[in-house]
């Protein structure tokens, strides 16, 4: 059987429960048959040609293709568990039976099967297995020729780490708590890395809507549902769930699957599987570390399944487990490398997060190209340490100075320096600096004996954002303290607040007298922040501060936020910081042309797959990524921006959704900070302390760069005591926002490992 490359997968008529919400942009639908020979992700290496080959005398040189071997499974450096989907790519002038496949010198030619790709020519494919740790080389040869074919390749122990640098210590196992659809764990773990053998079930959806264990998995319920998935077959609503652990992580995987067909493997893709894989990504942050994790972002999604998907996420991959990207990606390469060597390269990987879920998306995106080929984000921020961290250690400082200054400034006024839309978000915002404090956020599960403590455990197990992402910033070998690239140094705390009157010079003065900063146990003390140079730079350079030049240049974003920023009680998830990723990608690529907004009311927005416009948001994307391959294939020498360009889908454009529960659709340019667009009218975009303080939209400076303050030059008006106080109070400068921050700089490249 031929395997189809690029074939155009739309939404179909869906089952009956989503049959209403969904009109996708594209082509009518049309089946597709199984796969046999997946086409090769874009995470693998590219083919290396050998020296030795040489074009046959009789072959057709627009068809002629040398001999190569390719890992599917993942990147041939980034290969665990000694297990790698692999596939030798043959001549035309070359049979399969000649050639010979060796891996770190043992012969597994046997391991191999003959499959037809998809231009009609011939390969090898098969999943090798002991692969050592360190390097190897994977060499096909062909008998009775000098034609030779070598691929280097990296091995990793199935636990990691890969790239994200050495295992942190301490680490709850959680496998004996993690709960199995059908019931039961995983059960205690079988070494200290946290592992379990992988458990599979077998799941249904009554036509109750309900999810039950299938009793028998070679026959289909009588109370079983249907569902017509995006190929336009329909299929019992029948799953298979796998559940496993890699790279110290608990995975799920869920996919479609018939009641007797065979057991997966990657020749054979199942009836009801449309080729795509979303990769769900969950939130949190405040007590993400030192555990395994009991959860994942859930895989049983009748949105995502319903339609066809397959669905992946991992422990690892919420962030309230694990607060640090770099180790999520690695989680996420690790489950989508389990993923093909179960079923096979998925056609496309969408990425799915929600709040500490989008920072995994973006950054996952831009700093791992080739792991995710388009993205759903919702509730979005940039990244940790820029967007979030500077805005809530700036809250908890702002709110701790109208504590011990009672009368020094009204709540309009403590907003006006705060940029937020209303008071309540100061409390909220401060209380979320939480993951900035060594003692205040600790998982339950965390031993109290192994805690950090200021006076009785000191060399204990510190509860918060920087010692997590140790690996990244350092220690500093005097004091053992991680590094910090957080800095508040020469910010004029509320200064567009003085410009437009609210506040006076003395006002101001005093403000930025007493502001202070956040000590390295995450208390307000007089002295301001003094970020680590070589955290700084590290953060620039590994990408943990959103670059957007990376992979994220060319892959669809699509930005889906249900307003938060009116929340009565205060809510972290700002509108503003979709407007600052997408600032960043326009400094960094000259457009966002991959970039679309969609916003609509709490009220009535619900970033699910089931509902009506996140999950239109999924199924568009899904036409955008198919379609910018349609183009590359077909003008293969063309920029991709220019294919990103043509083929977004016309629904997939800047848009709101204002009034109530029918509210109507209103596209239009948006404009953050000016307003005067319709979507920008109905749903404000506020801003944070630094934006008021004059740093720029991208929210992406860690440290300015310090000028002299100069009251001749200072925008407000300074009388001569004034201007005194004013050279006192910033007597290490002003920030100057016109230059790049101190430190800040290009990332060192994409897939760096520590």
């Amino acid at each position: 059987m031929l395997s189809r490359r690029g074939a155009r997968v739309l939404l179909g008529a869906g089952a009956a429960a989503l049959a209403a919400l969904f009109t996708v942009s594209g082509a009518p639908l049309a089946g597709l048959p199984a796969v046999i020979a997946s086409a090769l992700p874009p995470s693998a290496a590219p083919a290396i040609l050998p020296a030795s080959w040489s074009q046959a005398p009789e072959a057709d040189p627009e068809r002629a293709r040398p001999l190569t071997v390719e890992v599917l499974s993942s990147r041939p450096d980034t290969v665990t568990a000694g297990t790698a989907l692999v596939r030798v790519a043959l001549p035309a002038s070359v049979e399969p039976h000649l050639v010979r496949l060796a891996a770190d010198g043992a012969d597994v030619t046997g391991d191999l099967r003959t499959v037809v790709l998809g231009d009609g020519g011939l390969a090898l494919e098969g999943v090798v297995t002991g692969l050592p740790v360190g390097g190897s080389a994977l060499v096909a040869s062909v008998r009775g020729s000098d034609l030779s074919a070598r691929l280097q390749v990296t091995g990793h122990p199935a636990a990691g780490p890969v790239f994200s640098g050495p295992h942190q210590e301490p680490f709850v196992c959680d496998t004996d708590g993690f709960a199995l659809h059908g019931g039961g764990t995983l059960g205690p773990p079988l070494d200290a890395d946290c592992s379990a053998e992988s458990v599979v079930r077998y799941m249904y959806r009554t036509t109750g809507g309900a999810w039950e264990e299938l009793p028998d998995r070679d026959r289909v319920p009588a109370d079983a549902a249907e569902t017509t998935v995006s190929t336009g077959r329909t299929v019992p609503y029948t799953v298979r769930v796998e559940t496993g652990t890699a790279n110290r992580a608990i995975y799920e995987t869920a996919m479609l699957y018939t009641p007797g067909e065979r057991s997966p493997d990657p020749w054979h893709r199942h009836a009801g599987w449309n080729g795509r894989l979303v990769f769900r990504f969950g939130g949190g942050c405040a007590g993400g570390w030192y555990v395994q994790g009991r959860s994942t972002a859930g895989v049983l999604d009748p949105g995502m399944l319903g339609r066809g998907y397959a669905v992946a996420s991992s422990s690892l991959n919420v962030f309230g487990h694990n607060c640090n990207d770099l180790l999520a990606a690695e989680s996420a390469a690790a489950v989508k490398e389990r993923f093909v060597l179960s079923y096979g390269a998925p056609d496309a990987t969408l990425g799915w997060g929600n709040s500490g879920g989008a920072y995994q998306a973006h950054q996952i995106a831009d700093n791992h190209p080739g792991l995710l080929d388009g993205i759903v984000v919702a509730q979005s921020f940039p990244d940790v340490v820029s967007s979030v961290v500077p805005a809530v250690a700036d809250a908890r400082l702002l709110r701790a100075y109208a504590r011990a200054h009672p009368d020094a400034l009204t709540r309009e006024r403590q907003t006006a320096v705060s940029g937020f839309g209303h008071w309540a978000n100061i409390e909220r915002m401060a209380d979320s600096a939480v993951r900035l404090d060594p003692a205040g956020a600790c998982p339950d599960r965390l031993p109290e004996r192994e805690r950090y403590h200021p006076e009785d455990d000191p060399d204990g197990a510190r509860c918060e954002l920087f010692a997590h992402t140790a690996n990244v910033y350092g220690t500093d070998p005097d004091t053992g303290l991680p590094r910090r690239p957080l800095d508040n140094v020469g910010v004029q705390y509320g200064l567009g607040a003085l410009l437009d009157g609210t506040l006076d010079v003395d006002a101001f003065l005093h403000l930025n007298e007493h502001i202070g900063g956040l000590d390295e146990d995450g208390r307000v003390v007089g002295e301001r922040m003094r970020a680590d140079p070589g955290a700084v730079a590290a953060a620039y350079r590994t990408g943990r501060v959103l670059h957007g030049g990376g992979g994220l240049a060319d892959v669809p974003v699509v930005d889906y936020r249900a307003y938060q920023d009116d929340t009565p009680g205060g809510d972290i998830h700002q509108r503003f910081h979709s407007f600052s990723t997408r600032a960043r990608m326009v400094a960094t690529n000259g457009h966002a042309d991959n970039h679309v907004m969609l916003v609509e009311s709490r009220e009535r927005g619900r970033f699910s797959a089931s509902a009506p416009v996140a999950g239109r948001a999924l199924a568009e994307l899904d036409v955008w990524v198919d379609g910018i391959r349609e183009r590359e294939a077909a003008h293969p020498g063309r920029p991709r921006a220019e294919h990103v360009r043509a083929a977004r889908p016309e629904w997939l454009v800047d848009s709101c959704w204002t009034g109530g529960p029918a509210a109507e659709r209103v596209v239009a340019g948006q404009r953050p900070l000016t307003g005067g667009d319709p979507c920008s009218d109905a749903f404000p975009v506020h801003t944070s302390p630094r934006t008021v303080a004059g740093a720029p939209l991208s929210s992406d400076v860690l440290a300015c760069r310090l000028r002299p303050f100069d009251a001749t030059e200072h925008p407000a008006d300074f009388d001569e005591r004034q201007a005194e106080r004013a050279a006192e109070v910033f007597a290490d400068g002003v920030c100057d926002y016109s230059v790049p921050g101190r430190g800040q700089q290009e990332p060192a490249g994409t897939w760096l490992r520590l």
